[in-house]
């Protein structure tokens, strides 16, 4: 969008630049060289629209245990904290290079347990590699960030981002309860064949129908509708 009117002097151009860029705007000046001086014809600002969802997104996040949300953007300082404040968002670190954003996430990972990376860019490849968990936006990522990334979102829809970790922990749950089925049901038939002498046959049937059962407990996570 455009913003302002015809004005002269540098010192008022870049008052409203800053002025702007505390409101959440990305904003440059448009200026022409008259005679040796610079003269400030107007300016431009420019912002990103916040999604409906994305506070709710981040509430869900926290609910689910999530304990610090942080964000890295190579935007401009004051337009990343205005945005960040907005939102709830814990910590925002700006203007950083891919480079940067890598010594971020290593720095994040000495103080937490693990550190999910979500990005799009060419510019977030290198840290989503970096993270112990990397999502990638399917929608509007780049293919670099895509093939980066461990997790993709076949959207750019941020909501996803809850159903997708309380799936990951549903599934890490249901390994686990099919690997104490699977591994009790071994070792129940071996100890009942040594011992009570059962044939061989009904060992077998027993081992098998436990196979179908852990089948049908993996095949639970095809209805799971999230948090």
């Amino acid at each position: 969008m455009t913003d302002g009117e015809t004005i002269a002097g540098l010192e008022d151009g870049l008052a409203a630049v800053r002025s702007l860029e505390n409101d959440g705007k990305t904003s440059v000046l448009v200026a022409r060289e008259d005679g040796g001086d610079l003269e400030v014809l107007g300016w431009l600002a420019f912002t990103d629209t916040i999604r409906e969802t994305a506070v709710e997104t981040i509430e869900r996040l926290r609910e689910l245990g999530v304990e610090q949300i942080v964000m890295l953007t190579g935007d401009n300082e004051r337009v990343a904290r205005s945005i960040a404040a907005e939102l709830g968002i814990d910590e925002v670190y700006a203007e950083l290079l891919p480079e940067q954003k890598v010594d971020r996430i290593e720095r994040l990972q000495k103080r937490h347990e693990a550190v999910a990376m979500v990005g799009d860019g060419v510019n977030d490849a290198p840290a989503l590699a970096t993270a112990d968990v990397s999502v990638g936006m399917g929608g509007a990522g780049t293919d670099v960030a895509l093939e980066t990334s461990e997790v993709v979102l076949m959207s750019d829809d941020l909501e996803k981002l809850p159903y997708a970790l309380a799936l990951g922990r549903e599934t890490r749950k249901t390994l686990f309860v099919n690997l104490a089925i699977a591994f009790g049901a071994i070792a129940i038939m071996v100890g009942a064949i040594l011992t009570a002498g059962i044939p061989l046959p009904l060992a077998v049937i027993g081992h098998e129908g436990s196979t179908v059962l852990v089948c049908l407990i993996g095949l639970r996570l095809i209805g799971f509708e999230g948090p």
